[in-house]
């Protein structure tokens, strides 16, 4: 199943007072570029989600972001007395040394760390609720990067159809090209009044021959365009091997147009480099 490398999802799991929310983007990438953005009360399940992901992703630049919202759990904080009596003998000094400075108010007096002690969170349920939320992000982002591979491989496959074409009639084609080439050295011998040796015309059309010779070449090109349409409708990741197909595609296409002997072949040869970019297009964005 081909998949793509960009992709977006998002999912979020409440559990008492926490709500934890992953969220998912990636792009195209050589290679699994991982990055992860969370709280540090959450940075020691760090490992385990970066194991999940690469069980998961096999290419793309990757970044999860793992937000943690547990301001419900401030209606279940005691004031602690003792870092209140601490704060106000300290608010009663700056009064005494400077005068003129404005008191805070009984809400920033809140906010200041150490007043307000919470019951410790538990890790347990932390982890829980963050990996079921990666789970169903992952699963969301999977399933989006798998419908819009789907539809690169498609858009593919119909130039590697294209391509087929036209290889079967350049393949049909091809004994009458070499006719062609062949009556053409004739008349032009013809036109220069030259009366030439059997022996050595016919080791001048041979080596024409050979120097003109594309079997090998659309053989080459035909088994590249099975590989492809293999690659594209198995079960593995198949983006790099898409792009090392490319560039043998492109050479052999390279190949065809230094040996064209004919207006048809080397027009086939730029179809051909036409419709080997645009598929290289899609195929830079598939896992």
């Amino acid at each position: 199943m081909t998949h793509s490398m960009t992709g977006f999802a998002r999912s979020s799991v409440t559990t008492g007072n926490v709500t934890i929310t992953a969220e998912l983007r990636s792009v195209n990438n050589r290679f699994l570029d991982l990055h992860i953005r969370c709280p540090e009360s959450l940075r020691q399940f760090e490992y385990g989600w970066r194991k999940k992901i690469s069980g998961r992703v096999h290419r793309g630049k990757l970044e999860l972001q793992i937000k943690l919202d547990d301001t419900a759990a401030l209606g279940l904080a005691d004031i602690d007395p003792e870092a209140l009596t601490g704060l106000m003998r300290q608010l009663d000094q700056i009064a005494k040394t400077v005068p003129d400075s404005i008191a805070p108010d009984r809400l920033s007096l809140l906010s200041v760390p150490g007043v307000l002690s919470s019951p410790p969170a538990d890790e347990h349920l932390l982890e829980q609720c963050a990996d079921r939320a990666l789970d169903e992000a992952l699963s969301s982002l999977t399933q989006t990067r798998r419908e819009e591979g789907e539809k690169m491989a498609t858009a593919i496959l119909s130039r590697v159809a294209a391509m087929g074409e036209l290889l079967e009639i350049l393949k049909r084609n091809l004994p009458a090209l070499k006719d062609q080439q062949h009556q053409r050295l004739h008349d032009r011998l013809a036109q220069i009044g030259v009366e030439p040796d059997a022996k050595r015309l016919e080791e001048e059309l041979v080596y024409s021959a050979q120097k003109a010779d594309v079997d090998e070449e659309l053989d080459r090109l035909e088994a590249h365009l099975e590989a492809i349409t293999k690659s594209l409708k198995g079960s593995a990741p198949c983006g790099r091997r898409l792009d090392f197909l490319m560039q043998e595609l492109n050479r052999e296409a390279n190949t065809l147009s230094s040996k064209s002997t004919s207006l048809s072949t080397t027009e086939t040869a730029v179809e051909f480099k036409v419709l080997i970019e645009q598929m290289r297009e899609q195929i830079q964005n598939i896992e």
